[in-house]
């Protein structure tokens, strides 16, 4: 048992791949619950407690962590496949910030004292996670943030509002970026927080979406204390522990899961068409297959930088820019191959099967969106990685150009 009170069985790496896929397999096809297998919408604690439960007392809710921090460990080959077979079975998608974003972000900011504190509450999922990132006036643009974080001894006084920050209504901490320095320029005067949303001074009000869905909400936040001890990093230091964040949340987008799933589904209705065996439709699916399984190459080696305790560099945009633009190509052809019906909101009669033929319409939609606009990625390839220049500004026009660095929090 390590520090953090849990124990792996063995060291899964150990294994050869097919062995593990088959264990995995066999534990998930066992005990996941049928009705929650490929929700249409992101599960409330409540609906997915028991599963997510019976992971953490296994061992197996942080696959990706370092084993001496409690998680599995798993190198990058076998990563992909614990997730594959995640999304192959159809397990919906925990509230895993904690698991996917904050836990790496506190073995590279925290220090040991915090890492002791919070670590414990993600592993068990007692302690579940929201972003507190994009604001109304400051969603790609960080820098533009106005939620203000003002030091009062040994406490910070928080106040104003994040927006689009997913199942806020249904988690317990949230991490929020908030200026501590009203003057500084740009992304410094930045200091980042980790709140437990029980706090006092904060109100919570969900927003629905376009598929009528209530996933994302509004965060308030009125005169509402936090300790010292709650910010992780140096004060307006934020913004580099804020950046670290979203590249494993850019990880995390990027990964093969959404558009595998995505693909099924489209073959799912070519096959309810007929038209699994028309010549320009198997073409059309085998050069999105081929791109899939190319993500999947890509996303390993970024993976491996997580699995090795690294950040990933500016060029995992790349990864996100991918993922989510191959996921909206496939649901173009979904609706395309679908006819009348890929018009047609919920379960619609396909062939002799009901079919939700636009939950990945709806899916894919956002995700260009949140965790930075692909053409906010595109910007932080351009000049970070590639060292193009910034665009001038337009004549007459004395401001500065800015490249904003993140959006909506997924």
């Amino acid at each position: 048992m390590n520090r953090y009170g849990v124990v792996q069985e063995q060291d899964w790496n150990l294994l050869q791949d097919a062995e593990f896929q088959a264990l995995v397999r066999a534990e998930i096809e066992a005990n996941y619950p049928e009705e929650l297998r490929y929700p249409p919408r992101r599960l409330y604690w409540r609906e997915q407690r028991v599963w997510f439960q019976r992971m953490a007392e296994k061992g197996w809710i942080a696959p990706s962590w370092p084993t001496e921090y409690g998680g599995m460990g798993l190198e990058p080959a076998k990563l992909l496949i614990f997730l594959s077979e995640q999304e192959r079975w159809g397990v919906a998608r925990f509230q895993d910030q904690g698991i996917r974003m904050i836990g790496p972000m506190l073995v590279n900011h925290g220090t040991e004292e915090q890492r002791r504190r919070f670590l414990p509450g993600i592993l068990s999922c007692e302690d579940r996670y929201c972003q507190g990132y994009s604001e109304p006036e400051a969603g790609s643009d960080l820098a533009s943030l106005r939620t203000r974080a003002r030091r009062d001894g040994d406490a910070y006084v928080v106040n104003g509002s994040k927006i689009w920050t997913t199942m806020a209504h249904d988690v317990t901490h949230i991490m929020l970026l908030a200026r501590t320095d009203p003057d500084a320029v740009a992304q410094r005067g930045i200091s980042f927080f980790i709140i437990e949303l029980s706090t006092p001074g904060i109100t919570v009000r969900p927003i629905q979406d376009i598929a009528g869905h209530r996933e994302l909400c509004e965060v308030f936040f009125e005169d509402v204390r936090v300790p010292v001890d709650n910010r992780i990093g140096e004060e307006n230091a934020g913004w580099d522990v804020g950046k670290s964040v979203l590249s494993y949340e850019r990880v995390n987008i990027g990964t093969p899961q959404m558009p595998a799933y995505a693909l099924e589904r489209l073959q799912t209705i070519a096959r309810l068409r007929g038209m699994s065996q028309d010549r320009l439709v198997k073409g059309r699916l085998a050069e999105l297959k081929l791109d899939v399984k190319h993500l999947s190459d890509l996303y390993t080696s970024f993976a491996a930088i997580l699995v090795e305790g690294g950040t990933p560099g500016p060029d995992v945009s790349i990864l996100k820019i991918w993922a989510t633009e191959l996921t909206r190509r496939i649901a173009d052809l979904i609706g395309e191959l679908a006819g009348p019906a890929g018009a047609v909101k919920g379960q619609v009669q396909v062939g002799d099967e009901q079919v939700d033929v636009l939950d990945v319409f709806y899916k894919a939609l956002p995700s260009t969106i949140y965790g930075g606009s692909n053409d906010v990625q595109r910007n932080v390839i351009a000049k970070r990685v590639l060292g193009l220049p910034s665009e001038p500004p337009l004549r007459g026009d004395a401001r500065p150009s800015r490249t904003p660095r993140s959006g909506s929090d997924a």
